[in-house]
């Protein structure tokens, strides 16, 4: 089966019935928790970001918690974890000023909690990624949130040799 494309899925709903749609959307949010968790986002999240941030937080506090440590192949482990996590919820938002500080602050967690220490090249890696994610959203903001955050950057470029 081939996929229509997003247009012709547009034009097909937008011929539907209020209750059709209703409908729809119900089913699509029972398909799987991902759809559910952005149907809940965009429904009463979405105009409060910083709940939305907290939130997230709260998320990757619990996964650092119950992450493993104990060396350095569990540390890669759960830090590929935790971060799939953060990626997955970057796509609920749109708002780069979200998007930076979510990252910012798996990128402290995991200089916080001893992840870099290992010096094990999946880790630091996968940090300066995220910098460099970090990098790229700055850009796109207006000039004086740039000059905000960009001391920001330069604390989390400090790690990455």
């Amino acid at each position: 089966m081939q996929l229509p494309s997003l247009s012709s899925l547009k034009k097909e709903l937008q011929e539907r019935e209020p209750g059709e749609l209703v409908e729809l959307i119900l089913q699509l949010s029972k398909l799987n928790r991902d759809n559910k968790t952005f149907l809940y986002f965009k429904l009463f999240d979405s105009e409060d970001a910083s709940l939305f941030v907290d939130t997230v937080k709260e998320e990757l506090d619990n996964a650092f918690f119950s992450a493993n440590t104990r060396n350095y192949y569990t540390a890669k482990k759960s830090a590929q974890s935790i971060r799939r996590v953060l990626n997955k919820n970057l796509k609920l938002t749109k708002d780069p000023l979200a998007k930076i500080e979510l990252i910012a602050y798996l990128c402290q967690q995991l200089e916080e909690l001893g992840y870099l220490d290992f010096r094990y090249p999946v880790i630091d890696n996968l940090y300066a990624l995220q910098v460099g994610k970090i990098e790229k959203l700055i850009a796109t903001l207006h000039e004086d949130l740039q000059f905000d955050y960009r001391e920001l950057l330069e604390k989390l470029r400090k790690p990455i040799h």
